[in-house]
């Protein structure tokens, strides 16, 4: 399936605003930790910033970490790293959890494999390579031929692959290269044939993949930022190029762009017979416009499908004239529709495939069957469909979890696809379109035993009674002692589904006699849009209260206790963690937000943050929107005097998509605020961004970190000689 680059969190997501006249005053006072803490935190200056909002005053002491750039930043930054790393390094087992950490890491992992032009390609891992290499074979069973190799992007394994893209023939592989994780992109070409890199060199492309057609491809691209504000400035004006293959980028044809709403973003594919060039518009990351562009015809003006921003719309591919679209237009859940470029209006359109009690995750057309991914309770389930919309069959999955989709073409009589579960790593399947059979062709040899473990899912009640599944993984004949150290994790956001997955770092705090829950809270994707939008803007509080009930449910079920518990987020899930442990101090003993949205007033400010407007509302957007961020906003609910659960507030320099300074202002207002002794510390990392393209040294380095502070707060003594087998 060509999917579209429509949501921008890809993962993941995030906000701020000034409806009044803001302070101009420099004052200064320095923030002292409280007497009683047992920490000795760098001082944090406070400034008297204020802005009003709806009549409403409301302070910003910590406005100048918003500049990444500055010393007095830079220098904040280190002081609070170094606080950080001397705390974990007086413990005593941290490098015996790090040195298992990189023992249970060090396996073969491979991608799914796909077809170009009758070869085979597949990345590669050969363990604790930072980055994984792209190979070919010209058959199943042949010799691996390395065409990629990202680790020579960088001496330190920083720089990362983002999106690729190979020309119809074979002959041309477009990629993309991150520096540091920022979502910024330099495209280049390589020609597959002599294995040379070209002089084609394309920069500033952010949220883009690329699309071919006969001799070059079309992209996205923002105007080049302003020094400096090159990962905190806000991102405006994005335009559709088309690039010749050896020319320069300087004489790239602009094919789209709208100067009346600079705010939009825009993305384009081909179908896979290059006949037809979709454009999605977006405004948020819910809801696209839809256009396309007959190529077959030499182009013209873009013809409207939909020009309002109300529902999805995916384009898979086209039947002829006809383009496969899946949908959540009048289908919560998604469908699949037919809609006739001849006759692109509304009352043209045809129902290939309706809606179901399950939501519609993806399509792929492969062979002569429409493969339908579909989520019934959190975990994947898949119908074939024949083209004509015909049900044919559910397939057998191997059990409770994860499908990845399929890769596999039109003409194509084979597909492959990988399934994984919380204890089942990534294992790679060969699918037979023809008999409907499927066989494993590879499966991952790592030193763990899934037959010692179980995962149940269970179904607790919210605040307001709704039902919320959550997925709970641990050891066989585990005792419900209330004593079990425990990680739940959630997110929340975004129509995003959490499915079951494979964690290596997980097998960590399985094999220490833990418990690792999953909560599928509202917000997310899991039950389809009115799922989603049950968690949204006047609805955020849904999120928060399906998060602590599921909390309150692992405590009252004796599997774990308030001082053995620990959540977990990321991103959108950071604002999670930091929203749950602001609310309710006292039901947690740590909390890990991980590169989260922290200043609700001020998202909207920076990057891509006006994209997440949809989920949150802004604080410009009317009075009782303000009132309702300002409510959980997890910088302005920390209350001085409280004792707040040991927490390890995680970031990254290079992170553009939710940037760092609402991690930043988050930790000084919490070490301001907390008493007692639990440490609340940030850990920075350097040189790396939101999460995607990380080098495998710097994620075990800080798993194992969070692991180490995570135990070591729970009271235990982590022994790898005494772990029972």
């Amino acid at each position: 399936m060509k999917k579209l680059f429509q949501t921008l969190l890809f993962a993941t997501l995030l906000f701020a605003c000034n409806t009044g006249k803001k302070s101009d005053t420099t004052e200064k006072t320095t923030m002292q930790t409280d007497k009683e803490s047992l920490y000795s935190y760098p001082e944090t200056t406070k400034e008297d910033v204020v802005d009003e909002y709806f009549g409403v005053k409301v302070s910003d002491p910590y406005r100048w970490l918003e500049d990444d750039n500055s010393a007095d930043t830079k220098s904040w930054v280190r002081k609070q790293n170094d606080v950080t790393i001397d705390y974990l390094d007086g413990i005593e087992w941290r490098d015996a959890l790090h040195e298992r950490l990189e023992e249970i890491w060090n396996y073969e992992k491979y991608s799914t494999p796909f077809k170009k032009k009758g070869k085979y390609y597949f990345f590669k891992n050969d363990g604790l390579q930072n980055q994984s290499v792209l190979y070919v074979q010209d058959k199943l069973d042949g010799e691996p031929v390395e065409v990629l190799d990202p680790n020579k992007f960088s001496e330190d394994g920083s720089a990362s692959l983002g999106s690729f893209s190979f020309s119809d023939d074979g002959r041309y592989l477009a990629y993309g290269v991150s520096k540091g994780g920022s979502d910024w992109r330099t495209v280049y070409v390589k020609d597959l044939k002599t294995g040379k890199t070209l002089d084609d060199k394309l920069e500033w492309i952010k949220f883009s993949g690329m699309a071919w057609a006969g001799n070059g491809f079309y992209y996205s691209r923002y105007e080049e930022p302003e020094k400096g504000g090159e990962l905190s400035a806000k991102n405006n004006f994005h335009k559709v190029y088309y690039h010749k293959v050896g020319t320069a980028q300087s004489e790239d044809m602009i094919v789209f762009t709208d100067r009346d709403h600079p705010e939009r973003n825009f993305y384009v594919n081909t179908t896979e017979d290059e006949r037809f060039l979709t454009l999605s518009g977006s405004e948020s990351t819910s809801g696209n416009a839809l256009y396309f562009r007959d190529l077959k015809t030499n182009g013209g003006d873009f013809t409207p499908i939909v020009e309002t921003f109300d529902s999805d719309f995916w384009v898979v591919d086209n039947f002829g004239d006809k383009l496969v679209v899946m949908t959540n237009d009048e289908a919560p859940n998604m469908r699949v529709l037919l809609i006739d470029t001849k006759r692109p209006s509304r009352e043209n359109w045809k129902e290939l495939i309706p809606e179901t009690e399950e939501k519609l995750r993806s399509i792929d057309l492969i062979g002569d069957k429409i493969m339908a991914t579909y989520i019934k309770d959190a975990a994947s389930k898949v119908k074939i469909f024949a083209e004509s919309g015909r049900f044919v069959e559910e397939m057998q999955l191997p059990g409770i979890g994860q499908i990845s989709g399929f890769s596999g073409k039109r003409k194509d009589d084979e597909a492959f696809y990988s399934f994984t579960s919380f204890t089942q790593p990534s294992t790679k399947y060969r699918y037979n379109t023809k008999t409907g059979q499927s066989e494993v062709f590879k499966e991952s040899k790592i030193d763990f035993d899934p037959d010692l473990y179980e995962t149940k899912q269970v179904f607790f009640k919210s605040y307001d009674g709704t039902k919320v599944p959550m997925f709970i993984t641990h050891k066989k004949g585990l005792a419900l002692d209330g004593n079990n150290p425990t990680l739940l994790y959630g997110y929340g956001g975004f129509d995003i589904s959490i499915l079951p997955g494979f964690s290596i770092s997980n097998l960590i705090l399985l094999e220490n006699g833990g418990v690792y829950a999953v909560a599928n809270i509202r917000g997310g994707g899991e039950y389809g849009k009115k799922w989603h939008e049950a968690g949204t803007k006047l609805n955020k509080q849904n999120v928060f209260n399906d998060f602590i009930s599921a909390a309150e449910y692992l405590i009252d079920n004796k599997y774990t206790s308030s001082e053995r518990l620990a959540i977990e987020g990321r991103s959108n899930g950071g604002l999670l963690v930091g929203a749950c442990m602001t609310q309710r101090p006292d039901l947690f003993k740590v909390a890990l937000p991980a590169v989260g949205v922290m200043d609700m007033l001020r998202y909207h400010k920076f990057t891509i943050g006006k994209f997440w407007a949809t989920d949150y509302g802004t604080s410009e957007e009317s009075d009782e929107q303000f009132k309702n961020l300002l409510s959980y906003s997890p910088v302005h609910n920390i209350r001085k005097g409280t004792s707040y659960p040991a927490t390890l507030v995680t970031t990254a320099d290079h992170d553009d998509r939710v940037v760092p300074a609402h991690s930043f202002k988050f930790a000084a207002a919490l070490q301001e605020g907390h008493v007692g002794e639990n440490p609340v510390m940030i850990r920075i990392d350097v040189d790396a961004g939101h999460g995607a393209g990380k080098s495998t040294a710097k994620a075990i380095d800080e798993r194992a970190d969070i692991l180490t502070f995570m135990f070591h707060n729970f009271g235990m003594d982590v022994n790898y000689k005494n772990i029972e087998d």
